[in-house]
Formats: structure tokens, sequence, C-alpha cells
């Protein structure tokens, strides 16, 4: 399993995404090879290339973002 915090609000391409759940806040890809650039609290650029049906889940803590995905949804 994958983990980042960020402190960046991001917004996710419809074209490309779309939000599966509110509670926990999951994203889905609803197409292959989708790019998601993060840059975590520590300021490193990470680019993740998730697959067809990728999952992100994010859960919101106080001041950041705390991301999680499985590892078999990215390339």
């Amino acid at each position: 399993m994958g983990l980042l915090y960020t402190t960046v609000h991001m917004d996710f391409d419809e074209n490309e995404w779309t939000q599966t759940s509110n509670n926990p806040i999951i994203f889905q890809t609803i197409k292959d090879d989708v790019i998601l650039e993060i840059e975590d609290t520590s300021h490193k650029s990470h680019k993740l290339h998730f697959k067809n049906n990728g999952k992100l889940n994010m859960f919101r803590v106080t001041g950041r973002f705390r991301l999680t995905w499985d590892n078999d949804d990215v390339v």
C-alpha cells in the first residue's frame, strides 16, 4: 500500500477520475495510465501512473491530506 501526505488541495479531471465515495473519500480512474502528480509535505514531487479502475483514498487530517492506494493499482 502506498502512502503520501500533502498539504496541497487536489483537483481531479472529470475525464480521468470519478468520486466513488464521500465517507471515506475515494476516487477511481475511468481510463488507463492516468498520471497524478503529488507534492508531499516535504515538497517532493511524486508522479503516480494509475491503471484503469485504480483507486486513491483521501483522508482529511488537520492541515493536510493523507493519500493511500493499493500498489496493484499503479504501473
